[in-house]
This record gives structure tokens, sequence and C-alpha cells, in this order.
């Protein structure tokens, strides 16, 4: 009864108060609550704020997916454009070797080697067909490669210059001293180097120097480069360089074989 009657009379008290006192006191209530209400909605932003950044996060992976997806293919892409350049590069260049070349040249293509003799023999796809030799000079663009041995009338196969067999008659430019280049692999070396014997003990070849064939032996003309000089001893009866093949033997692809002069 006590409550009812303190309600009732509060009831009374707000009834009594006219419009100005009714908003006042509306006023009054919207100011001790207004800080809750605006935690309140501080709080749902921020509840949205994180569904919309996870809604984002999920975009971003699938994005992310697609991009890499994409990555890949323009590398596979411009993989093979540098591929193409390189092939059109290296055709350009044998074209213009052929072109500027003193000597009638056959192209002709690597077939297949010789696993038992990496560094000495090659099959290319000309043969007696073409007017293809046996001892004709086999070329690229780079330098010398080599020379036919055995002929077909569709292939011929190639002793290469790295090949102890294949012996030719070179000159060292700039200097008077001629010798005889034969092939030798180093044990742990990767590419073929090559033995330059019978020079004069003076020589005295600092490396860098261009070796060139001297046309001696009728097999190889003069004048096609073999390679540059790495290094220079004296032995006993006399001095001896070690040259470094100007064409990489391992990744032959193309040749040319000299079928003579223009």
């Amino acid at each position: 009864m006590i409550a009812l009657g303190v309600f009732a009379a509060i009831l009374v008290y707000f009834v009594s108060f006219g419009a100005d006192s009714t908003r006042k006191l509306q006023a009054g209530f919207y100011s001790l609550v207004s800080p809750f209400l605006r935690t309140g909605s501080g709080l749902k932003k921020s509840i949205t704020s994180v569904r919309t950044g996870l809604k984002s996060l999920e975009e971003l992976e699938s994005d992310n997916a697609s991009l890499r997806v994409e990555n890949r293919s323009l590398k596979a892409t411009n993989q093979a454009l540098r591929d193409v350049e390189h092939e059109v590069s290296r055709l350009r260049r044998a074209l213009d070797y052929r072109e500027r070349s003193l000597f009638r040249l056959v192209p002709a293509e690597i077939m297949t080697r010789d696993s038992s003799t990496w560094w000495r023999t090659v099959t290319i796809n000309r043969g007696k067909n073409d007017h293809i030799e046996g001892d004709m000079p086999v070329v690229t663009d780079e330098g010398l490669v080599g020379k036919t041995t055995t002929v077909g009338d569709g292939i011929s196969k190639v002793l290469l210059l790295s090949d102890e067999n294949c012996r030719v008659a070179v000159a060292v430019e700039g200097t008077r001293e001629q010798g005889i280049i034969s092939g030798e692999r180093v044990s742990g070396s990767v590419t073929p180097l090559l033995d330059l014997n019978f020079l004069s003990k003076q020589a005295n070849l600092e490396p860098g120097r261009k070796v060139y064939t001297s046309g001696v032996g009728g097999v190889f003309p003069s004048g096609l480069l073999v390679g540059t000089v790495q290094s220079f001893r004296v032995r006993e009866l006399d001095g001896q360089a070690r040259v470094v093949p100007a064409v990489d033997l391992s990744r032959l692809e193309d040749v040319f074989v000299v079928t003579g002069r223009k």
C-alpha cells in the first residue's frame, strides 16, 4: 500500500507538469541516457565495420588467388616471348653471317649426338644430296665447329673441334706464332678446352688473343675463328697454349657446312 501510494503521488506530480516542464524533464532524461545510446550506436557500427572487413578479406583472398593464376600465366607468356625473341635473333645472326660470308654455306640442323663421345661427334641433316662431302669445315656465325667425316645421302657425321683427332692448323693474331689445335676435355670442366701445340718457347701468349685457322693443310680455309687463348706454358721442346673454343659446343643447334668460296 505504501509503494502504491508513493507511485500514485509521483504520477500525480508528473501529470501536474505543464508542457514546458515536461520537455525539460525529457531533455534531462535524454542527457542522462545519451552516453549509453552513443556507446551502443558506436558498438553497432564497430560490429558492422568488422563484418564488412571480414567480407573484404574473403574478397581479397579470392582476388589474390586470381592474381596468382594470372601472374603464372604472364610469366609463361613472357618466357615464351623471350624464347621466340632468342630464336629470331639467332636465326637473324645466322642469315646475316651467311650473306656476308666469303664462303658458300649449306645450313644444317643438329639431329643427334653420340652420347658416348659427347664432345666428339654430332649428326646433321645434310649429305651427298646437298653436295656435302667428307672433310668439309663446319661452322657457325661464332666460329669453327669441326669437319664432316662420314657422309650419307641425307645425313653426315661431324667430328667436333674438341676431339683429339680433329687437328687444325692455326695462327695467333698479332704474332707470327703458328701451331696445331687438338681437342682435350679437362677433367671436371663443364666445356671442352683445346690444346695449341708446337708454339715457340718465347711465344708468351697473353690471355685473350684470338686464334684463327691458317689455311695450312687444305681442309680448313684461313681466317675462321677457332677460339681465344686462356693460358700459356713452356714445355721441354715447345710452348703450349690452352684455348677456349669460340663456339659453345654443348649448345649447338644449327650449323653451316663450308662447300667452297663464293
